[in-house]
C-alpha cells in the first residue's frame, strides 16, 4: 500500500522560501497523480497545487500562482513543492495526497492516499 510522508516544513520569515517534499513508499509514485493541500487553524482544507503522473501537467490555486512550483522526481519517488515569497497567510499544515486520477481542478480531493502533514509557519 502506498504511504506518503511530508517533510521540509518549518518557521520562515515573510518573503522567505521553503521546499516541501512528499516521499512515497510501498509503491512506485509514477502511477499516481499528486496533490498538495493545506489547512490553516479554523479554516477548511484547500487545494494548493497538483501534478500529473508524468509531471507534464500542473495546477495551482490562484493564491499561490507565481510563488509556488510543484515538481516530481519519479526516480526518487518524491514530489516537491517549492514555495517562494511566503506570506503569513500561507501558514498552515501542508498535506500531500496521491491517486490514480488526475484532475484539472486543483481543489479535487478524491485522493485515496494522504500523508500526515508538515507545519509551515510564516512569521517575523
Amino acid at each position: 500500500q502506498l504511504q506518503l510522508v511530508e517533510s521540509g516544513g518549518g518557521l520562515v520569515q515573510p518573503g522567505g522560501s521553503l521546499r516541501l517534499s512528499c516521499a512515497a513508499s510501498g509503491e512506485t509514485l509514477d502511477d499516481y497523480a499528486i496533490g498538495w493541500f493545506r489547512q490553516a487553524p479554523g479554516k477548511e482544507r484547500e487545494g494548493v497545487s497538483s501534478i500529473s503522473h508524468s509531471g507534464d501537467s500542473t495546477n495551482y490555486a490562484e493564491s499561490v500562482k507565481g510563488r509556488f512550483t510543484i515538481s516530481r522526481d519519479n526516480a526518487k519517488n518524491t514530489v516537491y513543492l517549492r514555495m517562494n515569497s511566503l506570506k503569513p497567510e500561507d501558514t498552515a499544515v501542508y498535506y500531500c495526497a496521491a491517486g490514480l486520477y488526475f484532475s484539472s481542478n486543483v481543489y479535487y480531493t478524491g485522493y485515496p492516499y494522504w500523508g500526515q502533514g508538515t507545519q509551515v509557519t510564516v512569521s517575523s
